[in-house]
Order: structure tokens, then C-alpha cells, then sequence
């Protein structure tokens, strides 16, 4: 009996560890992007028919004054806006449907809008979740602040680049191909895109300033994310307490800082996709909502304000992922409405809709495969 009531202990606190978690990071994120859509949609005069989060059977609904429903439904992974003349919630247009419609009550219809409003309702989704991301960010650095160590190293790896170089203990890094550094952050990030360069170093030695240069070498290692593949020079930062320090921002510093952020998680997620094209990156890393869930959990261990900086970090994942231009998806549209705005005419009803089934067949393998790989690199974890 009592081996029963510890499973469902373990059951109970896996749900409230790692699901409720995991629901409430998606959830912002989705609701902003949709949100994004609604405005903007609402802004150009078309009628908005429903506004989900979720997919399948509904939860819970309620109708506004507008007519539009409100939902919550069954499959929470992810959530759509559906507007008059959209056939499902991929916003697939229904030619048939808007064919039987008078042409006096087309008007608030979305198909019937300009390209150039239909192409701005289409963006406002990702743009939406690059805005959220910058008011996470930069409300973090204001109100939490940032836990940062000194630009010291603390120990050099034997055999390393740094090693090598001619780097020791206790050096001070004062700037990197002439531009200062802070923090050792600053160090990481700086080292973590210099794939193929040569950086010179100014550090600070027993008083003295010299310059150190190398080429930082690539290194691969294992991480709940996959396979990370990065430049590093092979030194770590100083663990002494003193070296430790809290920054809180202003307004100006801390949403510039918000801005680098978000311009240095693009610049990464744009590097790993061209690199996993040109096959110098490993697929291991696309991570599902398993993967997600279980890394939401982890970081809400740590409180609500690290959660709510993964909901940024996973919110510009999703408006990039959006901005793709795979059929089914935000780009996928986009580039229809490029089509359209430059040949003077919309992509043939047929032609969309071979599109769109291609491209809801990728969305699905890319579901399975990183399910597959959620999957298979968190049981290695388990074990």
C-alpha cells in the first residue's frame, strides 16, 4: 500500500513540478502571439470568429458583444485566431465558403482584405512575441536584476587554447578585440560566437596590463538540450564570493540590454538552423514539448522570475519559428502575400492548398521527431 501511495505521491508532484509549470510559460507565450493576430485583425476592420487556446474539444468558451468566441480548449499545445473567410484554424482560406457569401458582407472578411493589412495581421503574431520578450527582459533587469561575476578567471583547463595562450589564474579581462567587458558573461558570449577568429584579449596581471591572443577551439559536450557545439577558449570563471555582484538597471540600460538579448537568441537559433542544413549541427538539440516541460520545471524550482525568463527565451523561439516560410505556419503566409503583392494576384486555390498540406506534414514530423528526441535524451538522463 504504501508503495501505491508513493507513486501517486510521485504522480501528483510531477504534474504540479513540471506540467503546471511548463502550461503557464506556454500559455503567455501563445496568448501574446494570438493576441498579436487579434489587434491587429480587429485594427483592419476583420471579424474575428474565435480565439483559442488549445486545440480540439473546447474547456471552457464565452461570446463577446462582437460575436467572437473565446475558448479554452482541450490540447493546449499552442492556440489560434479564426477570422471570417478562414476555413480552419491554419487559416487556410475557404474559397468555397466566401464564393456562397453576397459581396455586400465580404467587407469585414479576411480574405477580402488588402494584402498589405492581411501581411500585417500575419506578422503582428511573432512580432507580438519579440515585444513580449523585451518587456520580460527589460522589466527583469529593472526589478530582479542580474547575478554577475567579475571578468576574472579563475582556473585555466591544462591543454586548453587559453593554456596555450599563455592565459593564467587570476588574470582580469578588461576588453575583447577592443571592446570592454564587465562581466564574465560578457566573456562567454563574446567567446560563444567567434567560430573561426582570432581574439585578442587585454587582461589585466599583477598591476600590468598585456594582450593574450588565440582562436577559440570547438568543443562538443552533452546537455539536457542535445548535443552543444560552441567555440570556448578553456578557462572558467572566478568562484571566489568577492568576485560575485548584483545589477539592477535603469530604464535606457536595462532595455538596450533587453535588445542584445533577444538580437543574441535569434543570432544563435539562426547559426544552429544553417548549421543543421549545412550538417555542421546536430538535430539532438530540437527540443518537443516534453523537453520543454521537464526544463520549465527545473527552472521553476528556482521561483517565478527565472520562469518568466524562459517564457521570454521561448517566446522568440516561437516568432521565429512562425517566421518560417513553411505553409501552415505565419511565413509560410507571408510568402504567399510576397507572391501576391508582387505578381498583382493571389497563389491559385490550388497551388495553396498543396502547400498547405506539405507543410502541415512537416509541422507533424518536426512534432514527432523532437518528441522522439525529448524522448530519447531525457530517459538517458533518467538512467
Amino acid at each position: 500500500m504504501s508503495s501505491v501511495l508513493q507513486g501517486s505521491f510521485d504522480i501528483v508532484s510531477g504534474l504540479f513540478g513540471y506540467l503546471l509549470p511548463f502550461l503557464f510559460v506556454l500559455a503567455i507565450v501563445v496568448f501574446v502571439h494570438e493576441m498579436g493576430h487579434f489587434l491587429v485583425g480587429r485594427l483592419c476592420g476583420v471579424k474575428v470568429e474565435t480565439f483559442s487556446l488549445g486545440f480540439g474539444p473546447r474547456i471552457a468558451r464565452f461570446y463577446d458583444r462582437r460575436g467572437t468566441e473565446w475558448a479554452i480548449s482541450a490540447i493546449p499545445l499552442g492556440g489560434y485566431v479564426k477570422f471570417k473567410g478562414d476555413l480552419n484554424a491554419a487559416s487556410v482560406p475557404d474559397h468555397a465558403g466566401m464564393a456562397a457569401i453576397p459581396a455586400d458582407e465580404r467587407g469585414d472578411s479576411f480574405p477580402h482584405k488588402p494584402v498589405a493589412q492581411r501581411a500585417a495581421i500575419v506578422a503582428a503574431g511573432p512580432l507580438a512575441n519579440f515585444v513580449l520578450a523585451f518587456v520580460i527582459f527589460t522589466l527583469s533587469y529593472m526589478l530582479v536584476g542580474r547575478t554577475l561575476i567579475a571578468p576574472v578567471i579563475g582556473a585555466v583547463n591544462e591543454g586548453s587554447v587559453a593554456a596555450a595562450t599563455g592565459f593564467q589564474a587570476g588574470d582580469r579581462v578588461l576588453a575583447i578585440d577592443g571592446e570592454p567587458v564587465g562581466s564574465f558573461d560578457e566573456i562567454a558570449r563574446k567567446v560563444s560566437v567567434s567560430e573561426g577568429q582570432r581574439l585578442i584579449f587585454r587582461i589585466e596581471r599583477a598591476g600590468r596590463e598585456i594582450e593574450l591572443a588565440g582562436e577559440p577551439a570547438i568543443m562538443s559536450r552533452k546537455t539536457v538540450l542535445g548535443t552543444d557545439r560552441r567555440p570556448v577558449m578553456g578557462f572558467v570563471a572566478s568562484r571566489d564570493p568577492a568576485h560575485f555582484f548584483r545589477k539592477y538597471y535603469g530604464l535606457g540600460e536595462a532595455s538596450t540590454t533587453a535588445i542584445g538579448e533577444i538580437v543574441f537568441v535569434i543570432d544563435r537559433t539562426v547559426h544552429y538552423v544553417s548549421g543543421l542544413v549545412a550538417g555542421r549541427e546536430r538535430a539532438d538539440q530540437l527540443s518537443g514539448p516534453t523537453r520543454i516541460a521537464y526544463i520549465s520545471g527545473k527552472v521553476a524550482e528556482s521561483g517565478i522570475a527565472p520562469l518568466l525568463m524562459l517564457a521570454g527565451i521561448l517566446s522568440i523561439s516561437i516568432g521565429l519559428i512562425n517566421l518560417l516560410p513553411v505553409p501552415m505556419l505565419d511565413g509560410g503566409h507571408l510568402v504567399f502575400y510576397a507572391i501576391e503583392a508582387i505578381f498583382g494576384r493571389p497563389v491559385s486555390p490550388r497551388a495553396q492548398e498543396i502547400s498547405f498540406r506539405v507543410g502541415f506534414a512537416l509541422v507533424i514530423m518536426l512534432m514527432l521527431f523532437s518528441t522522439w528526441n525529448d524522448l530519447v535524451h531525457l530517459t538517458g538522463f533518467a538512467l
